[in-house]
C-alpha cells in the first residue's frame, strides 16, 4: 500500500456528530466521527445518500440532490413531517454547531438555519464556516446530458471558493425572469425594461468572472497534479462568450456591451420566450490533457477519473484559499474504479486535508481503509459502527 496512518492529513474542517430528525428514510439519528475519512456500506436503499444529503445540507445551497422542501422530510401516512439535521464541526475558528430544517410552527416554507443556535440571515453567512463538494452517481451523465447540469457543478465550485458567487448568480436569474415576464407580456415600460437589462448585465458579468476566477485556478492546481496524485491531469475549459471577453476587456466595458446586446435582443427574446444571452448561457467541459481529449469524447471510466481529479484539486484549492477544506461526499465513487484507480483515490484523500465521506454497496471495496477510516454499516433506519471483520 503506497500510504499509511502517518500519511493521513488532519482536517482543518471535521464533522464530528450528525444528528436527524425526520429526514427523508431517517427517524432518528445521531452519528459522531472523529476519523478524516468515513465510509458507510450497505445496501441500496439503506439510506447512504441521504446521509451524504444531510451532510451537504448543513453548508450553503440545496443540497447534492437539489431538493425541494417537501420532498425531504419523512414521509409518514402520507404525509411529510417537518424534518431537521445538525452539525457539530471542528474548524479554524473552534468548535460550532450548524442546523437547518422546516420550521416545525409551519409558519414559513423556506428552510431554516442556525449557527450557534442563532437565526442565520443569509446562506451566505455559512459559506464563511462550511462547504461541501460531491460526486454522485447521476453526475456520470454529465457530460452527455444538457448544460444546465454542468453549469450547476461548476457553481457549486465556484461557491465554495466565492460565497457572493450564489447571490450573483440568483439576482441575475431574478432580473431575468422579470425581464421575461415583461417581455412576454407585450406591453412593456423600456424604461423599466432598461433596469432590469443594467441588473442583469452587472450580475451576468460578476457571475462570470467568478466562474473564469475558478477554472484559471483550478487548471494551476489540476497541472501541477500535486492533489490529484495517479488521476489524469485535467483542464476546466468554460464556454462562455462573456468570460471570453473578459479576458480581452475591462468588466465595465464587457457590462455595457452585454447591457446594449440585451436591448437589441427584445423582441427576438420576447418570441423565444427567454433571453439568449446571459449568465445562464454558460457551459463547461473539462479536457484529458495526456490525451488532448474533451470529456465528452472520453470513456465512462475516463470521465469519472477526471472529475474526480477536479474535485480532488478544487479541495486543495479551497483549503489554500480559504483555509479549510470543504467537505468531500463521494457517493458510489469507489465501486466503479479498478483496484489501482480505488488504491489512487484513497491515497489522494488520505493526502488531502480534507475530511471525505464515502459511501458503497460492498463494505469489501473499503478493506484498504479499515483501521484509518471510521466504518459504517448502514441499515435502514441505523447506522452501526463496523468491526475489524467488516460486520457491524
Amino acid at each position: 500500500m503506497p500510504w499509511s496512518v502517518q500519511s493521513i492529513h488532519s482536517p482543518s474542517l471535521l464533522l464530528t456528530r450528525l444528528l436527524l430528525q425526520d429526514f427523508r428514510s431517517w427517524p432518528t439519528l445521531e452519528a459522531h466521527f472523529a476519523a478524516p475519512i468515513v465510509a458507510i456500506a450497505g445496501e441500496n436503499g439503506a439510506g447512504k445518500t441521504n446521509l451524504l444529503e444531510a451532510i451537504s445540507l448543513l453548508g450553503p445551497g440545496r443540497g447534492l440532490r437539489g431538493a425541494r422542501m417537501g420532498e425531504l422530510g419523512r414521509r409518514v401516512e402520507g404525509a411529510s413531517r417537518p424534518w431537521a439535521a445538525a452539525g457539530r464541526f471542528t474548524g479554524p475558528l473552534g468548535a460550532f454547531d450548524v442546523g437547518t430544517g422546516a420550521d416545525p410552527e409551519g409558519a414559513s416554507e423556506r428552510r431554516l438555519f442556525r449557527l450557534d443556535g442563532q437565526p442565520v440571515r443569509t446562506q451566505a453567512d455559512l459559506a464563511d464556516r462550511v462547504a461541501a463538494v460531491w460526486l454522485t452517481p447521476q453526475m456520470d451523465r454529465l457530460f452527455q446530458e444538457g448544460a444546465s447540469g454542468r453549469r450547476r457543478f461548476l457553481d457549486r465550485l465556484a461557491w465554495a471558493l466565492e460565497p457572493a458567487h450564489a447571490r450573483e448568480v440568483a439576482a441575475h436569474d431574478n432580473a431575468m425572469a422579470q425581464r421575461n415576464r415583461l417581455l412576454g407580456g407585450g406591453r412593456a415600460d423600456p424604461r423599466w425594461l432598461a433596469g432590469l437589462e443594467d441588473a442583469m448585465a452587472r450580475h451576468a458579468v460578476a457571475a462570470a468572472a467568478a466562474r473564469r476566477a475558478l477554472a484559471l485556478r483550478l487548471n494551476t492546481v489540476m497541472s501541477a497534479g500535486t492533489a490529484t496524485g495517479a488521476f489524469p491531469a485535467a483542464r476546466m475549459d468554460l464556454l462562455c462568450p462573456i468570460a471570453a471577453a473578459l479576458a480581452d476587456q475591462p468588466a465595465l466595458a464587457v457590462e455595457d456591451s452585454l447591457r446594449a446586446a440585451l436591448a437589441a435582443d427584445r423582441r427576438r427574446d420576447a418570441a423565444a420566450g427567454g433571453a439568449a444571452r446571459g449568465a445562464h448561457r454558460a457551459d463547461m467541459t473539462l479536457v484529458h490533457l495526456p490525451k488532448d481529449q474533451p470529456a465528452e469524447l472520453c470513456s465512462t471510466g475516463e470521465q469519472k477519473a477526471l472529475l474526480i481529479s477536479t474535485v480532488l484539486a478544487h479541495a486543495a484549492l479551497i483549503a489554500e484559499a480559504r483555509g479549510f477544506a470543504p467537505l468531500l461526499l463521494l457517493d458510489e465513487v469507489a465501486a466503479h474504479l479498478d483496484s489501482a484507480r480505488r488504491e489512487a483515490l484513497f491515497a489522494a484523500l488520505a493526502a488531502l486535508p480534507a475530511q471525505s465521506f464515502l459511501t458503497g454497496t460492498d463494505a469489501e471495496v473499503f478493506r484498504p481503509l479499515r483501521g484509518i477510516a471510521d466504518m459504517f454499516a448502514a441499515r435502514p433506519g441505523k447506522l452501526l459502527p463496523m468491526g475489524e471483520s467488516g460486520s457491524p
